[in-house]
């Protein structure tokens, strides 16, 4: 074992009949490393348009994670630049983050009709001044990324006739504040 003969991919072979040392996969080989099989999930888009939803099967609790990992992971990466209110408005933007096109706001109509797929291939390849995030974000949070940014979306042009009533009926407003150790009058006096 000391010393064995070696080759290089695509070299001839006389140790095996076909002449190749490559050698055909058998049957039920399963892929290493990462199998990309769904498209949609892996590329933000199906037969060449952008996908308009998740392509997860996502329960109600699974929904809720995906949205609480995708504002942890806006927050971590997306914030500096975008701010926490996907308006263009980050601290990087503030502090002179020069270039011809200003930092992408989340809430103007052209972003805010963009499929989702689009905020998930922004993410993976980049989009104008802004790198891709493919070697630091997994396929999974982008995902939840994409999702928060809707989420922002609908937030900031919601109304409350747009809210679930039954979430309404539940709603409690909050007790009028009332700080039993504060003066009844005001004080007299200097300063405080």
């Amino acid at each position: 074992m000391w010393r064995q003969t070696t080759t290089d991919p695509m070299d001839e072979s006389t140790f095996y009949a076909d002449g190749s040392v490559n050698r055909p996969l058998q049957p039920g080989t399963i892929a290493r490393g990462h199998l990309r099989k769904d498209d949609a999930f892996f590329t933000g888009a199906r037969n060449g348009q952008w996908v308009t939803e998740i392509p997860m099967q996502l329960s109600q609790q699974d929904l809720r994670n995906l949205m609480a990992r995708g504002q942890d992971r806006f927050n971590a990466y997306c914030t500096p630049c975008h701010g926490q209110l996907g308006d263009g408005q980050g601290m990087i933007a503030h502090r002179g983050f020069n270039t011809r096109r200003p930092v992408g706001n989340f809430h103007t109509e052209r972003l805010q009709n963009m499929p989702i797929g689009h905020f998930y291939d922004v993410i993976t390849n980049g989009y104008g001044a802004m790198y891709s995030y493919a070697s630091r974000v997994e396929p999974h949070d982008r995902w939840a990324i994409a999702a928060y940014i809707r989420a922002l979306q609908l937030s900031q042009n919601a109304s409350l006739a747009d809210a679930d009533p039954q979430l309404l009926s539940e709603y409690k407003a909050p007790a009028p504040f009332d700080n039993p150790s504060a003066p009844s009058t005001p004080m007299q006096g200097g300063q405080p």
